[in-house]
């Protein structure tokens, strides 16, 4: 069996909502399977030493304006090897600050330009009243899985994200990328942006899957087809939380 490489980056500064239940549901998900899966943690000054290209799977987790600015400069500092793993095929998921800091720039509440990797085209700008954001309970429907499949989240941002080619899907209840908008996120073929926290993966199966599959399938240089596992509570939490949203939606 196939041993996945993950890096889970920033995981003590980027960790809001229980984003870094995300690697443990992944690592879970896999060890039912049979396989195996090993994570290293990428902090602060360690961009000499990793080889980003190694890894099967690159993971940013959400942070607030504070922990973004503290680590701009680092993560800028590893663009190169960055965009290189990124071309070479190796899967990105992020979700919220590390969403925001991938595209050209974040401008924050103050007015704070902060600088992003610039992979993707996409830019945030956050209103100057914090009390503005996109708070709440969030459902998108998305292709990424192959099928259309309903993606729930937990979404809270001030950043509101524009230019955005290819979103990861069609939001249905909620505010997605900013305000009122009718797409959420951004995605290619390796790569899942987001802003739902919560953790994502735990109340998707279904995505965690695909990652899954995506990754092993890469690593094994054929299609790999994972054997389902009994997902039975997670489909009726689900089934619940999905009906008293969409009507909720009905009803304004």
């Amino acid at each position: 069996m196939e041993t996945l490489r993950i890096l889970h980056m920033y995981p003590n500064m980027l960790d809001l909502y229980g984003d870094s239940g995300n690697m443990e549901l992944l690592a879970y998900r896999l060890k039912m399977r049979g396989y195996s899966s090993v994570k290293d943690d990428y902090t602060l000054g360690d961009g000499a030493k990793t080889d980003f290209s190694s890894y099967d799977l690159i993971y940013l987790g959400g942070g607030a304006d504070f922990e973004q600015q503290l680590l701009a400069e680092d993560l800028l500092s590893c663009r190169d090897k960055i965009a290189s793993a990124h071309k070479s095929g190796v899967f990105m998921l992020m979700i919220c600050g590390g969403y925001q800091l991938m595209g050209q720039y974040y401008k924050d509440s103050n007015d704070k330009k902060i600088p992003g990797l610039g992979l993707f085209d996409y830019y945030t700008v956050a209103s100057t009243n914090k009390r503005e954001r996109c708070i709440g309970n969030i459902v998108i429907e998305t292709d990424f899985c192959g099928e259309k499949y309903k993606v729930i989240g937990f979404e809270n941002h001030g950043g509101m994200t524009d230019n955005v080619r290819t979103p990861f899907g069609r939001v249905l209840f909620g505010n997605g990328n900013k305000f009122g908008s009718e797409s959420e996120g951004y995605t290619e073929k390796n790569v899942i942006a987001t802003y739902l926290h919560g953790p994502l993966l735990a109340k998707n199966p279904k995505l965690a899957d695909k990652i899954l599959t995506y990754c092993l399938s890469r690593k094994a240089g054929r299609e790999v087809t994972l054997p389902p596992l009994d997902d039975t509570l997670e489909k009726k939490c689900r089934e619940v939380m999905l009906k008293r949203l969409l009507e909720e939606k009905k009803k304004k």
